[in-house]
């Protein structure tokens, strides 16, 4: 049974149904299949679960609209959405796999330093991040680019801080989408750190949905053997905090299997903190969004934490420095790109019988131009002076700092290049050059 207290929080029965009717068609009305299967086989003896029947599941990977007990609590928030909802769900993924594949081909190319691709993980990332609100507040850690997305976060801002020409050049408070987090598991303490803000402020449960305010902090399976995830799990459980923890389960911490991590299922932890948690299947989009939907109410509402384990699958390396090959057989990939959550979203649309192919077409044009508009902007990025890597680490002024960019610049002083400027001056970007 789901560690989730059935039912708190789906959108009114009545209203649901009012709004259903005024739709041509709502996804409460898609083909339906009674046969929901948990284990697949990869070669002779090695067993891949996806999920397990505790996964909350609405479509499964050839399409078909599932009915069943354990998604029963979140149906409301499927069958409220149209097929123009689907379809927006669908372009949202499709344009972040095109960003990102374009993201891994232009660091191949010497115009990124590194590149930690999404590939497999859209529908987990989309999923909330069409779920959240404008208020609500986002702390990723380094794969987040589809939540990025969401938060209409630029991807030429991401590309640059991989390109290494800045920090990140977002402003996170305009976005409520907090910088990238390398450290594994950071940011779940800052997440915290700050729904206790919200707390203090008053921004949750006052019943006013343009006020009340849930946070939501990123992770994957692998940060939730790192300290930092389980202390955050005590300070927002001992202090209700109005905060969603989202775990990625993508079935590798880098090279380490789960079974390396855990002996229980991840989205059970939860209940040994005293908050809910629930596992959904990460490759479809529609439950991620349900379950999200329910899990950020929950929040803003004043219940406390909610933990939601995304079981998904990362299809790509760890990053692009990284051999899968090395520590995972192809088989097994193979197996997941059978449960590839665009495909699966495709073939759920065309079943309905309202959307032509034309519009998957259209979506990948789209989606090519938006590739060579991103390639174009990085290579007009310009270096910024080397003497910028002194700037913004301390609010005040800081006498060794001085003295540590006075000695940078001093050496660079010492040489002269063809254009006649010092490296001093193309280091603090007043030289020709520049």
């Amino acid at each position: 049974m789901q560690d989730d207290p059935r039912g708190a929080h789906g959108p009114d029965g009545a209203e649901a149904a009012a709004h259903g009717n005024q739709l041509q068609r709502g996804f409460g009305e898609g083909s339906s299949s009674g046969v929901d299967h948990h284990v697949s086989v990869v070669g002779e003896a090695k067993y891949l679960s996806d999920g397990g029947p505790e996964t909350i599941r609405f479509i499964d990977q050839n399409g078909f609209r599932i009915r069943n007990e354990v998604n029963l609590p979140y149906d409301p928030w499927v069958d409220v959405l149209t097929e123009q909802d689907g379809r927006d769900l669908y372009r949202d993924m499709a344009l972040i796999r095109r960003f990102d594949a374009e993201g891994t081909a232009l660091q191949r190319q010497g115009e990124l330093g590194l590149w930690p691709s999404l590939l497999g993980q859209e529908a987990a990332q989309v999923g909330i991040g069409r779920a959240m609100k404008p208020q609500d507040y986002a702390f990723p850690s380094y794969r987040e680019h589809g939540v990025a997305y969401c938060r209409d976060v630029d991807p030429l801002h991401i590309y640059g801080m991989f390109r290494g020409v800045d920090n990140g050049a977002w402003d996170p408070k305009e976005r409520n989408f907090h910088l990238y987090t390398i450290v594994i598991g950071n940011q779940a303490l800052q997440a915290v750190g700050y729904a206790m803000g919200v707390q203090r402020d008053g921004d949750y449960g006052t019943g006013d949905p343009s006020r009340d305010t849930a946070v939501v902090t990123f992770f994957g399976d692998g940060a939730t053997s790192q300290g930092d995830i389980n202390e955050s799990f005590v300070f927002a459980a001992v202090n209700q905090c109005p905060i969603v923890f989202f775990c990625q389960n993508n079935q590798w911490a880098i090279s380490e299997r789960n079974e390396r991590q855990t002996q229980i299922p991840l989205y059970q932890r939860a209940r040994g903190f005293g908050f809910p948690g629930v596992r959904v299947d990460g490759n479809d989009v529609l439950a991620v969004y349900a379950v999200a939907q329910h899990a950020l109410e929950w929040a803003r509402s004043g219940q406390g934490p909610f933990l939601i384990e995304a079981y998904t699958y990362r299809m790509a390396p760890h990053t692009t420095s990284d051999d899968p090959s090395k520590y995972r057989d192809s088989a097994e990939v193979d197996l997941w790109r059978d449960r590839d959550p665009l495909l699966r979203l495709k073939s759920f649309l065309l079943s309905l019988h309202e959307t032509e192919e034309s519009f998957f077409t259209g979506v990948d044009a789209e989606a090519d131009e938006l590739a060579a508009r991103l390639r174009a902007g990085v290579q007009a990025m310009t270096d910024p002076p080397p003497s910028s890597m002194f700037d913004h680490v301390y609010v005040e002024p800081h006498p060794g700092l001085e003295a540590e960019k006075a000695a940078f610049l001093a050496y660079h002083a010492s040489f002269t290049d063809s254009a006649g400027d010092t490296a001093a001056d193309v280091a603090s970007g007043s030289g020709a050059q520049a």
